[in-house]
């Protein structure tokens, strides 16, 4: 059996700048990306993909914008088309925001110590759904 360690700690002042600046982030990306069509139809939108720029290719991310965008207005199958795993990564924003908040106020931590064992396998799983998402972009789904 494998033993995944969990605590709420204290949290040190290294965790709580961590907290506090992915807490900010994620709720800037957020609201950046509610408010994405209405700033892309005034030209306000961040500058284009440099990856996409330089090669005229995706890059393993081009379309999670638009794909959040998409899954703010309930469009998932639109979402899904421009970036695979954007509606699982919304979800994901959506679940990390009110934790980090919660974190934040109460000065605490969630440590997630996981065996080498299982790490890898988790890294590779994960590592493996973005190279099939890409490929995906690379030859199927639309930019």
């Amino acid at each position: 059996m494998v033993a995944v360690h969990v605590a709420v700690v204290r949290a040190d002042a290294e965790a709580r700048l961590r907290n506090a600046l992915l807490l900010v982030g994620l709720v800037l990306w957020m609201v950046y990306t509610r408010a994405y069509w209405s700033l892309h139809a005034m030209h306000l939108g961040l500058p284009a993909c440099p990856f996409l720029t330089i090669t005229g290719h995706p890059c393993p991310f081009c379309g999670g914008t638009r794909s959040f965008a998409y899954t703010w207005n309930g469009r998932l199958s639109s979402a899904v088309l421009l970036y695979p795993l954007g509606p699982l990564l919304f979800v994901g924003t959506a679940v990390a925001i009110p934790l980090l908040a919660v974190a934040v106020l109460a000065n605490r931590d969630l440590t997630v110590r996981l065996p080498e064992r299982l790490r890898r396998p988790l890294l590779g799983c994960a590592a493996g759904a973005l190279v099939v998402s890409w490929a995906l972009k690379l030859t199927i789904l639309p930019n």
